[in-house]
């Protein structure tokens, strides 16, 4: 079953070639075309293109199947070409020819915008519960190692003292920016384009903002035209919020592995979250982080990705279009996966107490010690050439210990602050509202 359907046969390489992997990508909208076609149908009655009792009538069905597509039971059967000709079949199956009528007034163009905003929302609620509970993971071992002291580097050299506290705070502080990605992109998607139709309007009195409220938008995208030129744009915007949250996931797993190393030790994993060699028995490889780097890479690689295929076309919809599928429905739960992990292993890291007492590492204290001429009375640079002779004499002798005080510092870490950051981003997202018109709906 096809939606444009006139009767003329299509050649079978040519749809196979064009249908592509579409009908496999459509099972992750198959909820949201369902409460899009409730909204719509909702709207369609209060204007009189529906009868009320018609409405009753393909609710109930389409509850049914609502149900079922979140069970994860809902099939896009051999021959149908999309969910939403799925759908419409369903429904025409079991109650005739009022089926046929849910789609007035809109085209699969904006129904396929509609269903994948719906999807971005449902799956950034869940990327954002995700990064929470990493951050969170990251918050309590910043505070259970705040006194332990481990090098800080610039260019790979041992630089000045830093602390596993400070370590795990940065990277939940680096979250907090990753989020503010993610709302940005929340707020991009959660405009209603249910209406543009082919990306021109409809001649029939559709009521937009009915649905906009039906389906809990904030807002919708007004401009026809421009509803439609969002697809492709907004499936980039989502994903460079992604990747910023992918670039910290990632980034992280980089330092464990390189902390985790023999010539490191700073850090280890229990056995169970380690693997193997066949020929190796002393070895400890870190595959968790090192796949997590790899794929967080790959989710950087996203917007360029969708870019190369929205980036040269015209005004209007284009098959092209259909590719970012792909790559972009699956990417949600690739990143969840990732942070699912990574809290994981970070909630069952150890690490290696007094690393600084190591003799390698006392050069890392050599700005303390010019600091600490400066406090009395010495101008640095003389304190600096001072400690810089003693260096390279072999006569520097530094007292292993920092005393730092100001915001964000190794003897302040400010993570309650942070923590207070992360909440007003999540408490700005507003997704109770979002599903309480979604249960709403479902329910009618």
């Amino acid at each position: 079953m096809k939606l444009w359907d006139k009767g003329i046969k299509v050649n079978d390489k040519v749809e196979s070639f064009t249908v592509g992997k579409d009908r496999e990508m459509d099972l992750y909208l198959a909820p949201f075309d369902v409460i899009g076609t409730m909204a719509h149908i909702t709207m369609l009655e209060s204007v009189g293109l529906l009868e009320k009792s018609e409405l009753e009538e393909l609710l109930v069905e389409l509850q049914n199947i609502y149900a079922d597509a979140i069970a994860g039971n809902f099939k896009i059967e051999d021959g149908v070409e999309d969910v939403h000709s799925q759908v419409e079949m369903m429904l025409t199956e079991r109650l005739g020819d009022v089926g046929k009528k849910v789609h007035s007034g809109r085209s699969r163009n904006d129904q396929v915008l509609l269903d994948l905003k719906l999807f971005i929302r449902s799956k950034i609620e869940e990327v954002v519960e995700a990064v929470k509970e990493f951050f969170e993971a990251l918050q309590t071992q910043s505070e259970n190692y705040k006194d332990c002291l481990i090098p800080g580097y610039t260019h790979l050299q041992v630089a000045m003292p830093s602390s596993f506290g400070l370590w795990f705070g940065a990277y939940a502080e680096s979250l907090t920016d990753d989020m503010q990605m993610l709302k940005a992109a929340w707020k991009i998607t959660n405009q209603n384009p249910l209406g543009a139709a082919a990306g021109y309007g409809s001649s029939f009195p559709l009521n937009r903002q009915m649905t906009t409220d039906l389906l809990g938008f904030d807002n919708m995208n007004y401009n026809v035209v421009y509803a439609q030129m969002g697809r492709g744009k907004t499936e980039k915007n989502v994903s460079m919020a992604l990747s910023s949250v992918a670039y910290t996931v990632g980034k992280f797993a980089t330092d464990a592995c390189l902390y985790m190393s023999q010539n490191f030790g700073f850090l280890s994993l229990p056995n169970e979250l380690t693997t193997g060699s066949s020929i190796m028995p002393h070895k400890k490889n870190p595959d968790v982080f090192e796949l997590i780097r790899a794929k967080c890479n790959q989710l950087q690689a996203l917007p360029d990705s969708i870019g190369m295929i929205t980036g040269n076309l015209p005004t209007g919809y284009f098959r092209d279009l259909q590719l970012i599928k792909e790559t972009f429905l699956p990417a949600f739960d690739e990143l969840i996966s990732c942070l699912d992990l990574a809290t994981f292993a970070v909630n069952n890291i150890s690490i290696t107490k007094d690393v600084l007492n190591n003799e390698m590492y006392k050069y890392a204290f050599s700005v303390e010690e010019v600091n600490k001429l400066v406090l009395q009375g010495v101008p640095f640079r003389d304190a600096y050439k001072q400690i810089g002779g003693m260096i390279e004499e072999g006569k520097f002798e530094p007292e292993l210990t920092v005393e730092h005080s100001h915001e964000g510092t190794i003897g302040n870490l400010c993570n309650p602050q942070v923590k207070l950051k992360m909440e007003g981003i999540i408490n700005e997202f507003n997704f109770k509202k979002v599903n309480e018109a979604i249960n709403t709906l479902s329910k009618k």
